[in-house]
């Protein structure tokens, strides 16, 4: 390990350190090293329902915006251990839901629920630390940090250093700091971009920034990760890479909600699909119901509503 010389930040990898380590290893040695990386990126996190249990609840959420009816009385659920698919064309009001459950915006009625506990008028840094944590349609990093800056940020939602410990360079502080590092390669490895750690996240190539918004999310050790549209603007490969990619958060013991309009991608990863359109839920079940689903192919394809059976 080296430190960034540029502006005394979090120590990163020499050149082609680990990856080249990476490398060099056996298939079974790599697949250890990977599994090691996995334990390490695992969230430790005290949730209060047993897999398959309810783990965050929408009943009947409205927001309006003066006279437009963004969303019109959602009601859903989230299953701990799940990947649920939220679509719907644009205008549905799937970010909308992502913002009102975020504490972006705040709901005109109804309610979001967190392991049965209302979050109710809760500030955003407030409902990351409960355990929501979200990417955005368009990346939002810290474009002068390198990619392990970025994501060491996002572990100070679970650091228990006060301002007064952080400036004096406490125990704990030094022990934290050191620990935030180590989680944050680990992540940066687990997301596929730990060569680039060094890197100013603006220098990164698209796709990588993507993923390094989504190590960021996973660094304040989410109940629920919500993606929003993490594909947009993907080739192909990129797609089936994230596919496997969200696979595996999902293995590791997260929860995810994901948006997004590729419907291959939306079908061949997810557990259940809720459907939005003009701010109303439509439909909901599993993928192959979904795809049958009169309603939602008229949403999609513009069938006239009379059409619909």
């Amino acid at each position: 390990m080296t430190t960034d010389p540029g502006n005394g930040g979090p120590e990163v990898p020499a050149e082609g350190g680990l990856v080249a380590e990476v490398e060099r290893m056996t298939a079974e040695e790599r697949a250890q090293h990977f599994a090691e990386v996995a334990e390490v990126v695992a969230p430790d996190r005290e949730i209060q329902v047993d897999v398959g249990q309810t783990l965050l609840e929408l009943r009947e959420l409205t927001v309006r915006f003066g006279g437009l009816v963004a969303l019109d009385a959602v009601s859903f659920e989230i299953r701990r251990g799940e990947i649920l698919g939220l679509i719907g064309p644009n205008g549905a009001g799937k970010t909308t839901c992502f913002n009102a459950m975020t504490g972006v915006y705040r709901p005109s009625a109804g309610e979001v629920l967190l392991e049965d506990k209302p979050l109710g008028k809760s500030a955003k840094h407030r409902i990351t630390q409960l355990g929501i944590a979200r990417t955005f349609q368009n990346i939002r990093l810290f474009a002068e940090m390198t990619a392990l800056e970025n994501v060491v940020v996002g572990t100070d939602a679970r650091h228990k250093t006060s301002v007064l410990g952080a400036l004096v360079r406490s125990p704990r502080h030094h022990r934290e700091e050191k620990e935030a590092i180590e989680r944050a390669m680990a992540l940066l490895e687990f997301v596929g971009i730990a060569d680039r750690a060094a890197d100013k996240a603006k220098n990164l190539p698209y796709g990588y920034q993507r993923r390094l918004e989504i190590a960021r999310a996973l660094a304040t050790e989410p109940k629920l990760l919500c993606l929003d549209e993490p594909a947009a603007g993907f080739n192909p490969q990129e797609k089936e890479d994230l596919m496997g990619l969200i696979r595996r958060i999902r293995d590791d013991g997260y929860t995810v909600l994901l948006i997004e309009h590729d419907m291959k991608l939306v079908m061949g990863v997810t557990d259940r699909i809720v459907v939005l359109e003009f701010g109303k839920k439509i439909a909901e079940g599993l993928p192959a119901e979904i795809r049958e689903n009169p309603a939602v192919i008229a949403a999609y394809l513009g069938v006239p509503d009379d059409d619909v059976a």
